[in-house]
């Protein structure tokens, strides 16, 4: 009915324009109230956004996961639609081997078998909340050309195939309903197949282009999965029509880019972001834009780095994207957690650098989130459910910590190196809120043991603070404490040991 009310006043309002028109009346312009967009598809536009609104900074910790049809076929990682092409890769083998060759069974023979039918929204959003995320979203599109929404561009989605349900629109408002802030992951600007002859340099397209393969179709269905067709097309209806789809019916506030995002034509980018935040502008949303590399400027968008860090304070906000697993980003048969406490202890760096995390985890086709990998997820929530005042809008004090173990430097070239780091109760990380300064020791206090923080010594600090008051978060002990300008800030721990992963030592100045 409303529709139909609407469609019989814009008739009336033409009729009415016709009718002025043929009785020579003016229909002035200034009393159509035509609504300018706030930014223009220019970088000089796009930088006046600002990109690190103060509920991301504040936010510190985000929930996403590597879920679709990869997640089938449980084996090796992620990448098995592409690794299934290459004779000498495991996953060529083992794909023969249990399903046939790649030319019989392609990868979008998995979709009838991806079926989701455990999954449920309510569930995954309350244990993402319960974990301390405030933020949380599915990986919308990875490379594979699987779309996790009800998409009209592509029939390869979760409506049209296997779950046969819109598996982001059913998160969005069940992670909404948490009033938690939604976030939709994208890696499908490497979907196109750039490289379109057998012998080119194949890397740089996420299908291999192989005779008599799916991936070299003509079918104008598998094309839409397998990125084989024009790269004009392919940029204005497949990428962008994809991100403008979802912008209209998810109205994410944040939208990730993993890489080769670069690769997409500058002008596409720009029309993205102009019509992402113009969007977003509209229902008064703050929206972020995360990158990986130097594809978008960092006056409008937060830079990411993959299973890396920064090993020195940051002067705008940034994020890392990690796992909460020990090998592939995806469900496979063999994956390993890591302890909540390394989990925690990597949080709690890069929150005293001024970073984000966005923590992956893996779920399993049928839609159940690992018992291990949930438990881990609790595990830190229920830390961080106590002690958030020390992360949550908190930002970098002068320095981010002391303690002999030192990040490397690096993106993800690196990575290796950062999961191999385990911090230990010699190691403090700084954050600050208010008057308040926070000592976080990355590990378990023994039981009255007395502790010098370094970084308060005049040497260090430059500027003495006058404290008024030290205590230990979870004990009520009044604890004994002096401040010397040549050592630092010594003090004795409480009777009682209170936490294994992570204390926290609250210190309030004067103000």
């Amino acid at each position: 009915m409303k529709s139909s009310i609407l469609k019989l006043s814009f008739v009336l309002l033409i009729i009415t324009f016709s009718c002025n028109q043929e009785k020579g009346n003016k229909v002035l312009i200034d009393d159509i109230k035509v609504e300018t967009p706030k930014h223009t598809e220019d970088w000089a536009s796009l930088g006046k956004h600002d990109e690190s609104p103060d509920w991301f900074k504040n936010a510190k910790l985000g929930i996403y996961f590597h879920w679709g049809l990869y997640s089938v076929p449980a084996f090796n990682n992620e990448w098995y639609p592409r690794n299934m092409h290459l004779p000498e890769h495991k996953v060529y083998k083992h794909h023969l081997e249990k399903y046939g060759h790649p030319s019989e069974f392609g990868y979008h023979d998995f979709a009838p078998m991806f079926k989701a039918e455990k999954f449920d929204a309510k569930a995954w959003a309350k244990l993402f909340k319960d974990a301390g995320a405030k933020f949380a979203g599915p990986v919308a599109e990875h490379h594979d050309g699987y779309a996790m929404w009800d998409s009209d561009i592509t029939p390869w989605n979760t409506m049209d195939t296997g779950p046969k349900r819109d598996i982001t629109g059913e998160l969005e408002k069940a992670i909404k309903d948490e009033d938690l802030k939604f976030i939709t992951a994208f890696h499908h600007a490497k979907n196109l197949q750039r490289a379109t002859k057998l012998g080119e340099d194949i890397r740089i397209s996420h299908f291999p282009y192989f005779e008599g393969m799916p991936t070299s179709s003509n079918d104008p269905d598998l094309q839409l999965m397998y990125g084989n067709m024009p790269h004009e097309k392919w940029y204005k209806e497949v990428w962008l029509g994809k991100m403008k789809e979802v912008i209209d019916n998810y109205h994410p506030d944040i939208i990730w880019f993993d890489y080769v995002l670069g690769d997409i034509p500058q002008e596409y980018r720009k029309e993205f972001a102009a019509y992402y935040l113009n969007e977003a502008a509209k229902k008064d949303q703050e929206a972020v834009i995360v990158r990986k590399q130097h594809d978008m400027p960092l006056n409008m968008s937060v830079e990411d780095l993959e299973q890396a860090r920064k090993n020195e304070i940051g002067t705008k906000t940034w994020m890392t994207d990690a796992t909460i697993s020990m090998g592939s980003w995806c469900y496979t048969e063999d994956l390993g957690v890591k302890p909540a406490a390394d989990v925690l202890h990597m949080l709690i760096d890069i929150v005293s650098k001024n970073g984000v995390l966005l923590l992956n985890v893996s779920p399993m086709a049928n839609g159940i989130i690992p018992q291990d990998q949930q438990d881990g997820l609790l595990k830190m929530g229920a830390w961080l459910k106590t002690y958030g005042e020390a992360i949550y809008g908190t930002e970098a004090w002068y320095t981010f910590g002391e303690g002999p173990t030192k990040e490397p430097k690096g993106h993800f070239k690196n990575h290796k190196a950062f999961m191999k780091l385990k911090y230990t109760n010699k190691d403090i990380r700084y954050t600050t809120k208010d008057y308040n300064i926070y000592a976080i020791v990355l590990g378990e206090v023994e039981a009255g043991k007395k502790m010098l923080l370094e970084s308060f010594a005049k040497d260090n600090i430059h500027d003495m603070t006058s404290i008024e008051t030290v205590e230990f978060l979870g004990s009520d002990e009044t604890i004994s404490w002096e401040l010397s300008e040549e050592k630092g800030l010594s003090l004795t721990a409480p009777s009682k040991v209170i936490d294994d992963m992570a204390t926290v030592i609250k210190i309030t100045i004067s103000q």
